[in-house]
């Protein structure tokens, strides 16, 4: 007020309702990036949301706690938010899903939801876990191509030792084409795909095997 008079502090939210809800609302943010990490944050494929979400959390807190004592404060807000534009987009759908959690146990924590937002984070994290599981599950039995293309006098003295390197090494290794052209030798074999396996090694033991000879190796 220009007339010198007080500006009026007092809220119709108390303080220790706030703290609460702030407090609650920046442990659910924690779990949420924890869940980030654990089922997402290996992939290095996303835009980096996750950065957001410990400040993010509490500042959507209190912003509800805000506009749900003013329907005036809470139309400035859907104005005030249309300026807002990310100009690093969202690289995957699975960052949205982790988004509207970390929305949603911002609401939950602005209206004293806790058991249903402790809830949702429960089932999230089965949910999660669960798709973990049976996408390795899938792992174990997809399978990969391996293609090894080497001169054709080099295949005539390496061909006794390179099937048992191979079978050795590779599960349910199965040779499903051999072709010869231009003085090479192609072979396609597929495999089971073994989560976590060294192929900078495996390739440095196929060069030593092959010896002075020149071997090519592609894998899909």
């Amino acid at each position: 007020m220009l007339d010198g008079t007080a500006l009026p502090l007092n809220s119709p939210v108390e303080l220790m309702d706030a703290f609460i809800q702030l407090g609650f609302s920046l442990l659910a943010s924690l779990a949420t990036y924890f869940l980030y990490q654990v089922f997402y944050g290996s992939r290095h494929i996303g835009a980096g949301v996750n950065r957001t979400f410990l400040v993010g959390g509490p500042a959507i807190t209190l912003l509800f706690l805000t506009i749900q004592t003013s329907i005036p404060l809470s139309l400035g807000l859907l104005g005030a938010m249309s300026f807002v534009r990310f100009r690093t987009p969202v690289k995957d759908p699975a960052e949205i899903g982790f988004l509207l959690l970390l929305i949603a146990s911002s609401i939950g924590a602005a209206t004293s939801n806790y058991l249903a937002t402790i809830m949702l984070f429960v089932l999230v994290t089965i949910v999660l876990s669960a798709q973990w599981l049976i996408q390795n599950q899938v792992n174990l039995f997809e399978r990969g191509h391996l293609i090894i293309s080497i001169d054709q006098q080099s295949f005539a003295v390496l061909e006794e030792r390179l099937t048992p390197f191979l079978a050795e090494r590779l599960r349910g290794l199965r040779l499903e084409t051999m072709s010869s052209t231009d003085g090479r030798v192609g072979l396609h074999y597929q495999y089971r795909r073994q989560p976590g396996f060294n192929w900078p090694t495996f390739t440095s033991e196929l060069n030593q095997l092959a010896g002075p000879s020149e071997i090519e190796v592609f894998v899909g």
